[in-house]
């Protein structure tokens, strides 16, 4: 079937059907730093934790038209839900699908239930080779979802003999690691996304995979996308349903009774808020159009055994960051006309807090326009995508 045409699937129902647990957990997710036991239970009863883990570890090993509208339906209920779940995706998904077989085998067999991995995948470690495997130390930010792991994704850079060789990730039990408690941030703020070091932990050789990795050890076709491609697909979707979910309040607060901190609750807005209104349901309506013709095609070309193109990844990204900001406009224009309810705690505040926190990561920032302007411009013949940009294909293995 092809994935361009699966957005009705069973797997989105599901997600469409703990969609209402995770609204009602919201403020409790917030106020606690992190995802609530029961949103955890709920995503778990649906698999979603194994969205992108290959079949024969017990995943749903999803297409990514059905992986971006599963993400975008669980961050419209709760944005820090979203993103937690799409960061632990990228790293339980990319473990099950580019560790060597003993190494996966040793994490995601025999089990009753997949484990979460999530961390920062950035070569922030030193790692000196020692044996068969390696003596891994650094300290890491921003690893979102961490709190719920079993094991961490981190990344390091291989040294041998005091030289600097490769950039590699890590699987590595979340035991190993000291938590640091300092995710004090306007957004996302349950999202636990906090610092994390190792202190000379023992990885083995077969617990470790290339970050730029583009052919599986495990699974189908999807892994094609390899982490770089499981990126911007994660952040699409957290930005897609964030976006609904504003747009959906604003209009909630247009409609409601009278009495409320807000004009718009008095009279439904005046003519230039309703021009504005329109204005923001089509910027965001066209964004997401664009998403899903992008994914849309990159799943037919998965679909058909090819490889992802370099075109393709600069398209996905290109409209990553296109949606960035015309969510971001359309959160400026919720907040603006919002009156008192979008200053007060509530999930109006929270959405345009998450965005301006979302609007930080690497993944939507001018450098990486810039390497998707390059691209489209002609100016990086020859080179390839990995996760920081586009670089020399010897700089990629």
């Amino acid at each position: 079937m092809d994935q361009g045409d699966m957005r009705n699937s069973s797997i989105v129902a599901g997600a469409k059907a703990i969609a209402g647990i995770i609204r009602s957990q919201g403020d409790r997710t917030e106020a606690g730093g992190r995802l609530t036991d029961e949103s955890v239970a709920a995503l778990r009863t649906g698999d979603f934790f194994g969205l992108l883990v290959p079949r024969c570890f017990g995943g749903l090993e999803a297409g990514v038209v059905d992986a971006l509208a599963v993400i975008e339906t669980i961050s419209e209920a709760d944005g820090s839900t979203g993103w937690s779940l799409m960061a632990c995706n990228v790293g339980t998904g990319s473990a099950a699908a580019y560790l060597p077989r003993a190494g996966a085998e040793a994490v995601f067999g025999n089990r009753k239930q997949i484990p979460i991995i999530s961390g920062e995948g950035a070569p922030k470690g030193r790692a000196d080779r020692e044996g068969k495997g390696f003596r891994l130390t650094g300290r890491w930010s921003y690893g979102s979802g961490v709190m719920h792991t079993e094991y961490l994704h981190t990344g390091g850079m291989v040294y041998e003999n005091g030289t600097p060789r490769e950039a590699r990730t890590f699987i590595v039990p979340s035991r190993h690691a000291r938590f640091l408690d300092n995710w004090d941030v306007v957004g996302l703020r349950g999202t636990a996304s906090i610092d994390y070091a190792l202190d000379g932990v023992y990885v083995p050789e077969e617990f470790t995979h290339s970050p730029n990795a583009l052919a599986a050890e495990q699974g189908g076709d999807l892994y094609r996308i390899g982490i770089v491609g499981m990126s911007p697909l994660g952040h699409t979707g957290f930005t897609l349903g964030l976006g609904r979910r504003v747009l959906d309040e604003i209009a909630a607060l247009a409609n409601a009774p009278s009495g409320r901190p807000s004009p718009l609750g008095e009279r439904g807005g005046d003519i230039a808020f309703q021009e504005a209104y329109g204005a923001a349901e089509g910027k965001y309506r066209a964004g997401r159009a664009l998403c899903y013709e992008i994914w849309g095609d990159v799943g037919a070309t998965l679909d058909r055994g090819e490889p992802v193109s370099s075109r393709q990844f600069t398209l996905m990204r290109l409209a990553l960051n296109q949606l960035t900001v015309a969510v971001s406009e359309v959160c400026g224009f919720a907040h603006r006309y919002g009156g008192g309810v979008a200053i007060r705690p509530g999930i109006l505040q929270r959405c345009v807090r998450d965005m301006m926190t979302a609007t930080q990561h690497r993944i939507v920032s001018p450098t990486m326009l810039r390497e998707c302007a390059r691209e489209l411009l002609g100016l990086s013949e020859g080179k390839v995508w990995i996760s920081r940009g586009m670089v020399d294909p010897s700089a990629a293995t």
